[in-house]
């Protein structure tokens, strides 16, 4: 196989890959700003949706010039999987909506990569389409992992104050 193929084939790759990630994004948003206890989460999980909409819509418009569909592979597979196991429970208990946020956010960190990477091969591909939307995928998706970080950490002090309040009543 030519240098060139195997180097699309991995840029193939890669777009599968955002797709499929940014697929299961998308429906764990969409589940958990309805299930999620803690309110300033919601915000930022119906604030992320819209966009992660939009940028779902631009990887499969560059995965279509690519070859990519979203076929999720081991790794992307593994999280999707994940997410959605996490996101199902997320409606028990503060712990495992706790838990499926934390999921989520590491799934938008994998992203921030996806991105930079995707930004880089535009730049050396000299394909202007793939470097400016990674460029806008990266800084939207950097921003919405800043956000959920933030509720998550509030979330976390809403779930241990809970519970220093719970021990502390009388019986």
């Amino acid at each position: 196989m030519g240098e060139a193929k195997v180097g699309q084939a991995f840029i193939t790759h890669e777009l599968d890959e955002a797709i499929a990630i940014q697929r299961s994004i998308v429906d764990a948003e969409e589940r958990l700003s309805r299930t999620h206890p803690f309110g300033e989460a919601k915000s930022a999980l119906k604030a992320g949706l819209k966009d992660d909409r939009q940028f779902l819509r631009a990887l499969e418009g560059l995965g279509r010039e690519h070859g990519a569909t979203g076929k999720a592979e081991e790794v992307a597979g593994s999280l999707t999987q994940l997410m959605e196991e996490t996101a199902r429970k997320a409606g028990e208990a503060e712990s495992e909506a706790y838990e499926a946020h934390a999921v989520l956010l590491n799934l938008k960190r994998k992203q921030q990569d996806s991105a930079t990477a995707m930004v880089k091969l535009g730049r050396s591909t000299k394909d202007a389409k793939m470097r400016d939307a990674a460029t806008a995928f990266e800084k939207g998706t950097r921003e919405s992992a800043r956000k959920l970080s933030a509720s998550l950490a509030a979330f976390a002090v809403e779930i241990a104050s809970h519970g220093r309040e719970r021990s502390a009543s009388p019986r």
